[in-house]
């Protein structure tokens, strides 16, 4: 599933295309892709036809469309699912192989959902309020993460000290911090010097805040080169993969590049993980 960077380098390039332009058309091509929808894809056709849009937005790995009228208190849930891409299409490309949602614009373009892996979906939801802002319901289980105004890196140190794991388990959990994956959470210990299995309850706050700032700093970093794509399956609206390039991820038999130890590959938490182990010791 494509992680905070990516969702987020999605967003802001779909966001100019979508905000302030009604819809004129949804075609649901794919059954899966509105499973998680009530109604099921005439419902979902029926309710965002004429819907004016006005902002796209994120929480952690999560992205949702909102409508202009203030009355209209739903969102259209966007779920990337493996390999869910958003792509904004002139009505005269040929559909892809996988396009399983088309909503047509009044400005003529397209906005297709193509997901090869059929994992990911659209649904219509209540938004709901949760502190400090609105969401759908679907996702306010899922904590802030940490581009959110208000967002409190004490207070996820607080809670990852109350756990007692093994500290990937604990950033890839979504109810502490949103929006770290598996990409992240082995680039966030390599730069915390972390191994990820030392327990939470054995790690100071000093050093678990500095985890958290590192988390930050990491995928601030991607999302300004547009995100990680190890494949075709990750690119932004225009099709673009993005250049991020990582420190351990997927570089297994490489050297490390703060100490030149071969960087090595092994599952933590049921999570293929990479590591260096010198700069990252279990103590």
């Amino acid at each position: 599933m494509p992680e905070l960077p990516e969702v987020e380098t999605i967003r802001s390039g779909l966001a100019p295309h979508i905000v302030g332009r009604s819809v004129t058309g949804v075609d649901v091509l794919h059954p899966r892709a509105v499973r998680r929808h009530i109604g099921g894809a005439t419902d979902l056709e029926n309710r965002l036809r004429g819907k004016r849009l006005d902002a796209v937005e994120r929480r952690g790995k999560y992205l949702w469309l909102t409508g202009a009228d203030a009355t209209d208190e739903v969102a259209i849930v966007v779920h990337l699912g493996m390999s869910g891409q958003l792509l904004i299409s002139d009505p005269d490309v040929p559909d892809q192989v996988h396009l399983r949602v088309r909503l047509s614009l009044d400005d003529g373009r397209e906005v297709r959902f193509v997901d090869q892996r059929t994992f990911g979906g659209w649904h219509v939801d209540e938004l709901v309020d949760v502190p400090g802002r609105a969401v759908p319901e679907s996702v306010a289980h899922i904590a802030a993460d940490p581009f959110e105004p208000g967002f409190d890196p004490d207070a996820v140190v607080s809670a990852l000290r109350r756990r007692d794991t093994e500290i990937k388990r604990a950033i890839l959990d979504q109810t502490v911090v949103s929006g770290i994956g598996n990409i992240y959470a082995d680039e966030s210990l390599w730069r915390a010097s972390l191994h990820g299995r030392r327990r939470t309850r054995g790690i100071s706050r000093a050093v678990l805040g500095e985890l958290v700032a590192a988390a930050t700093a990491v995928m601030e970093e991607a999302i300004s080169v547009g995100g990680t794509s190890f494949d075709e399956l990750y690119v932004n609206v225009n099709g673009q993969s993005g250049s991020n390039r990582t420190e351990v991820y997927a570089r297994h038999g490489m050297p490390c590049n703060r100490c030149g130890t071969t960087i090595v590959r092994e599952k933590i938490s049921g999570r293929s993980s990479h590591f260096c182990p010198v700069c990252q010791r279990k103590r």
